[in-house]
This record gives structure tokens, sequence and C-alpha cells, in this order.
């Protein structure tokens, strides 16, 4: 039966690329509804064990209907997960799954301020424990930061031109709910494709509320020394700002895409790609889920241990 909470987007190919050994060590990332954690967790005996990891207390309530002795739950942003194994006295996992961006759950909660389609406070934490949020980003950043986190995470085109309006229309009134900014949004949007400008807007606020890119490089930048050789890191990204890093990451063992080689000539990168090409969700599954459509799955497997970070 699916969670109502979240419905996890290619489940089985997430669980299948994990590759899961019975008495294995996994970590899944974004625990959300714990559909994926509940899977590995299945799939466990012995010593095997899953630590599901999530800054969302709502997440921390879903935990408790997992009371296996497999599962462990974990109240934290992934991009802490090193110094909470270290806790446990983990020094290896055998997979690291990710399933990146925003739970259903979230999104279908009005007062979180996630979704254009529920009047709500401009809130966008994941954590509700920190204190930036969308509302303190459209009423006090600069013109500057805000045009830059406009085009940058949004990559929305006139991005100058809607930094400049805001600071505008905050000196008269400050910008508070969802609907007032969406009413607001209107005039600059393209004409027909409105929804498109809107969700590129509140992706840019979400994405700079929850330090998303950052926090998904620091995570990354772990998984090499965490994973045992074979060891794999599967990860599932909803745009191309997430994919991207993902990408090179797995390519060439930094953010940049450039390639280092040793003296021989032989490339310097601690994972390789299990995939080519990502795996995208299924036809059914996206007329069954339409938040799926977007989905791209890479899976890679640790070459060799490395001390050094990229």
């Amino acid at each position: 039966m699916q969670n109502p909470y979240h419905r996890p987007v290619m489940l089985q190919e997430c669980i299948d690329a994990l590759d899961i050994k019975p008495e294995g060590i996994y970590l899944d990332l974004t625990f959300g509804g714990g559909g994926h954690t509940r899977m590995i967790a299945e799939k466990l005996a012995g010593n095997g064990k899953v630590f599901g990891f999530d800054q969302d207390p709502e997440a921390a309530a879903q935990a408790q209907s997992i009371p296996s002795q497999h599962f462990q739950f974990v109240a934290a942003n992934f991009r802490y997960f090193s110094r909470y194994l270290r806790l446990y006295g983990i020094s290896k996992v055998d997979g690291i799954l990710a399933d990146l961006g925003i739970s259903s759950h979230q999104i279908d909660t009005a007062e979180r301020g996630f979704s254009l389609r529920f009047e709500g406070t401009l809130d966008m934490r994941m954590n509700p424990q920190q204190s930036n949020t969308a509302q303190k980003i459209l009423n006090e950043y600069t013109e500057a930061a805000l045009h830059k986190i406009l085009g940058m995470y949004g990559e929305v085109r006139n991005a100058r031109t809607l930094a400049q309006a805001i600071i505008r229309h905050r000196s008269m009134q400050n910008i508070e709910s969802t609907q007032d900014f969406k009413s607001f949004l209107q005039q600059y949007a393209p004409k027909g494709r409105e929804n498109k400008y809107f969700a590129q807007v509140f992706q840019a606020l979400r994405i700079e509320v929850n330090e998303e890119i950052k926090a998904l490089e620091e995570m990354l930048i772990q998984c090499p020394d965490a994973l045992k050789p074979k060891g794999r890191l599967v990860i599932m990204s909803y745009h191309s700002l997430e994919d991207r890093p993902v990408k090179r990451f797995i390519q060439t063992g930094n953010f940049e895409g450039n390639a280092k080689k040793d003296l021989y000539g032989n490339p310097i990168k601690p994972l390789e790609a299990v995939n080519r090409k990502p795996i995208l969700p299924s036809a059914t599954e996206i007329d069954q889920n339409p938040r799926a459509r977007s989905a791209k799955l890479r899976i890679a497997q640790c070459l060799v241990h490395t001390n050094q970070h990229p």
C-alpha cells in the first residue's frame, strides 16, 4: 500500500540500483515518507542496517511506522551524514540513496508555503528550525541578491526586471502569502506560460531557503570516503540544477567537470557510472504520478577508497 505522505518515484528501480546485500549497511539520505527505507529494511537480515536521514520533523513522525530492528532514523540534513556515521561507529557503507527535491507531503501542506496551488505563508523551510524563509528573502534581500538567485536557481529570463519589481512592491507593502505573490508575478510572466514561470520563481526561493545545491555538493563530496569498494551511490534528481553536479561528480570527481589524470594519463576519480545515461520513469508511472515526469536516476559505484576530497 502506498504511503499517502509521499509516493516514491521509480521505487523499484532505486532498490534494484542499490544491489542490496542482506547484511549490508545502507543510507537513505532523504527519508521523507519512508518508502525507500521500508523496502531496503525488508531486504536486510542479521546485522544489516539502513539509516534514514531527514531534517523535517514530520518525516520523523513517519519513521515511527517502520518498527524494524534493521532501521535507524537520524533527524538531520544529509549534508552532515558523515558525522552521524562516526557517532554510530560506522566507517563504511554498502550503498547510499538520495531522492532529491521535495516530498508530496511538503507540497500538499498549504501552511508550508511550497505550493502554487494553496494559500499559505511564504515559508518553504524543509527544517522549520532554521531562520531563513521565502518571505524573508523577498522582503529583505538586496536587488542584486534577488537577481542572482532568480537567475541562477530559477533560470528566470527576466530575473533583473523581476528583482527590481519586488524591491518596488515591498517598499509599499510586505510580500507575505503565496497567492499574493502569485498575483504580483502575473504581470511579469510570459503569456501562456504563467504556471511554468511561477514554478521557476518558487523553485529559486525554495533552493535558496534550504541551501539545496550547496548541501547536495557537500553530501556528494563525502560519499566516496563513506562507500566500500563497489558500494553503490544512487541519486534521483528532478531538474538540471541538481542533475548537473551529480553527473559531473560521477564522471570526474569534481563539480567543474574537468577530469584529472595521473602521470600515466589514467583518470583520477573515485566513482564510476553504472548506467551511462540516466534512467527515466516509464510512461505508465508518469501517467499515475505526474511529479515523476522530470526525474532522472543516476547510479555509480565506488572504485577506490580516497582520503582526499576532489
